[in-house]
């Protein structure tokens, strides 16, 4: 009989998510998921598999409390302009984008399971807005995640030369 685990599996996902929110897949090691979630080299392949299932299963949970909570909200707003308004709310200022645009810009092109779980959350957010019948969902879903996209880009403190 082994060990009783000594991490929480879900909390464990939640420390990856926000490391590779921060990072992105190419910028994260294995350890330094193994310091985020406090888990050991070992444990952490024996739960996950793989970094690419951790990330799978990251990117899934941040779809799934994050994203898709957030486009319901959005979509239960009653005019286009609130849903606008919340749209970006959610997705400039709040955590819900910064994970799933590094996934749509770094991983999706490159692995069909990021591509799949992109398009679900991009469908989601345009499904919001149609809801709240915006004029052209997709092109408002692509204005709120390409204007987060441009504030990702912006350097966080100033570099001198």
């Amino acid at each position: 009989m082994g060990r009783p685990r000594s991490f929480d599996t879900d909390k464990a996902v939640r420390a990856a998510a926000v490391l590779f929110a921060a990072s992105g897949y190419e910028g994260t090691s294995i350890d330094d998921l193994t310091v985020a979630t406090g888990m050991h080299r070992g444990s952490l392949y024996n739960v996950f598999g793989s970094k690419r299932s951790l990330y799978l299963r990251a990117l899934r949970a941040h779809l799934d409390h994050e994203i898709l909570p957030s486009t319901a909200a959005i979509g239960s707003l009653p005019d286009a302009e609130q849903a606008r308004s919340a749209a970006v709310a959610a997705f400039d200022n709040g955590p819900a984008a910064g994970f799933l645009l590094l996934a749509a810009v770094e991983r999706a092109p490159k692995d069909p399971d990021v591509a799949d779980l992109v398009a679900e959350a991009f469908t989601a957010l345009e499904d919001a807005l149609r809801s709240a019948h915006a004029a052209d969902p997709p092109h408002e879903a692509s204005t709120v995640l390409g204007n987060r996209l441009r504030l990702r880009a912006r350097p966080t403190t100033s570099q001198e030369d």
